[in-house]
């Protein structure tokens, strides 16, 4: 696994994708961090939150050559022809990829010893801002890598992985739409109103539920919660598990 994990890590380094990433999440951390630093009110918790949106642009760049670009030169026949366990090909990719975000985040790191210096706070809301970051990019990383297992075209599996990730950052917004449009169907055809919206409340709750950010909104006030995290690091396995298993039928295959 090793080996996999240096491989894949020194790879961002010797190809523009490593350094575009990093480029990326520079700009807009440093951007950020200035915009409330000029004003005088440094909060590296909003900070962290603000840069969570942008796991959208960032985790497709830097997961969608994990196994794509394997399939498209043919070295990936070498998982399936020798003893090399496919967990270890996984385990491997995924944390050189999450390894690369930890050397994105030190941009942060700067910023928290700049805020410092200058007398400003560094609380419990943005420990807890910083642990559900790190949550949520091992679980959008894994949605990525899964994205590149199942094609060998690195622009369509960076276009998989984004809408994965939309997807997820947008289901508030979803749990809303769809909660009104069972209630108005649920009127339309004639149920009383009352059961209209139990109904309609009922498959909000239920989109809602899957939601990772609404799950963990209270981390930023110094709330933890630990089946929130639980959850996000469930979905992660469970993505890395369905990657697992793509690899494992195309061995059989190969066989």
């Amino acid at each position: 696994m090793y080996a996999i994990f240096k491989r894949e890590f020194l790879s961002y380094f010797r190809s523009p994708v490593g350094y575009v990433a990093i480029s990326i999440f520079s700009f807009l951390a440093g951007f950020i961090f200035y915009s409330q630093f000029s004003y005088g009110t440094v909060n590296i918790g909003s900070e962290v939150i603000s840069l969570r949106s942008f796991f959208v642009i960032i985790v497709p760049i830097i997961t969608m050559g994990l196994l794509a670009e394997d399939k498209k030169r043919g070295t990936d026949i070498l998982y399936y022809t020798t003893p090399v366990s496919l967990f270890n090909v996984v385990a491997g990719k995924v944390l050189a990829a999450f390894a690369l975000y930890a050397v994105m985040f030190l941009n942060v790191v700067i910023h928290i010893i700049v805020t410092l210096a200058c007398g400003g706070q560094f609380g419990v809301g943005a420990v807890g801002t910083i642990i559900v970051f790190f949550f949520m990019a091992f679980m959008f990383i894994s949605m990525g890598m899964f994205a590149s297992a199942i094609t060998d075209n690195q622009i369509v599996s960076a276009i998989v992985a984004f809408i994965f990730i939309l997807i997820t950052q947008l289901l508030t917004m979803m749990s809303e739409y769809a909660g009104t449009a069972v209630t108005s169907l649920a009127s339309t055809i004639g149920i009383k109103s009352e059961s209209a919206s139990s109904a309609g409340s009922a498959v909000k709750n239920f989109v809602g539920w899957f939601d990772p950010f609404a799950k963990t909104q209270d981390f930023r006030l110094g709330v933890f919660s630990v089946s929130a995290l639980i959850f996000l690091l469930s979905i992660g396995i469970l993505f890395l598990y369905m990657t697992y298993r793509v690899l494992e039928k195309k061995r059989w295959s190969q066989a």
